[in-house]
């Protein structure tokens, strides 16, 4: 069960648990998902991303590239365990099922790991429950049992947390195995007050439901302060040692340099991504 008034308290238990130290920030870049999502992306740009991904500190989950670009991705990751991720339905969160299904089954082709779907969240917002779990089940049926699905709810255009707890129980039960909280495309990215709200889902569809599912922070985690407050919320709520890469995750760009400082690395000589993820 959801309340909104217990957030600012769970918020604040976090930040007194969070610490920005080198072993917070090693665990932050092994559940990382470097971000490259520009429209003047190039094959230079997404191998540059690739080696960046491969750090000193540990690797990251995985990147997350625009499809034209999965192919290079999992080819320059090669052997390293790093996953290629891909969006569909981006960043608009449109409404048309059997497009969207298309289009995840042509990324899961081309040998995407992880597919990150917006969800409908204007139909959604305007009380259409059905059309989003519509677009939610057809993503899920051509993602297959293999590839992971993660669903963006773009938590900073939601007024009530009440809204993107139901979006996010929604989304898990037509089987999400993670919910994202933003495309970066929009003002607002991710909060805490978000992150409790989609945590809270994601325990009450454990311990209700029987369904597991994973958090990912995406949009603004700018710092190892940042990321540090997320991983903290995420012990609350979960557990401690819960934040792991099966069941979280970053969404982010130029986080990665924080994080290799924090651990007195320098960040590789590749090219630094930029964006706002």
């Amino acid at each position: 069960m959801f309340d909104p008034k217990t957030v600012s308290d769970v918020i604040a238990a976090a930040r007194k648990k969070a610490v920005a130290d080198a072993d917070t920030a090693r665990r932050a870049i092994s559940v990382l998902d470097l971000t490259s999502l520009n429209d003047d992306d190039t094959t230079e740009v997404i191998e540059a991303l690739c080696k960046r991904a491969q750090t000193p500190e540990g690797n990251t989950a995985a990147v997350c590239v625009y499809a034209p670009f999965i192919e290079t991705s999992w080819r320059a990751l090669g052997k390293s365990g790093v996953k290629t991720a891909t969006v569909v339905n981006f960043p608009a969160g449109g409404t048309n099922a059997q497009r969207i299904g298309d289009e995840t089954a042509d990324c899961v082709s081309k040998g995407a790991d992880e597919v990150d779907l917006v969800f409908p969240y204007k139909a959604f917002l305007d009380g259409d429950s059905v059309i989003a779990a519509d677009v939610v089940d057809a993503t899920r049926m051509a993602c297959g049992p293999m590839t992971t699905m993660k669903v963006i709810l773009e938590s900073g255009e939601f007024e009530d947390l009440n809204k993107v707890y139901e979006a996010a129980r929604l989304a898990i039960r037509h089987g999400a195995n993670f919910v994202k909280t933003s495309t970066g495309k929009v003002p607002v990215g991710a909060t805490p007050e978000a992150a409790v709200a989609m945590l809270t889902a994601i325990r009450d569809a454990r311990e209700e439901d029987g369904l597991d599912a994973g958090f990912k922070a995406s949009g603004g985690v700018k710092t190892t302060d940042d990321a540090a407050l997320y991983i903290a919320i995420a012990d609350h709520i979960m557990g401690d040692g819960w934040a792991k890469p099966d069941t979280f995750r970053f969404g982010a760009s130029g986080v990665l340099t924080a994080l290799l400082e924090t651990c007195g690395s320098k960040p590789s000589d590749a090219p630094a991504a930029t964006g706002n993820y």
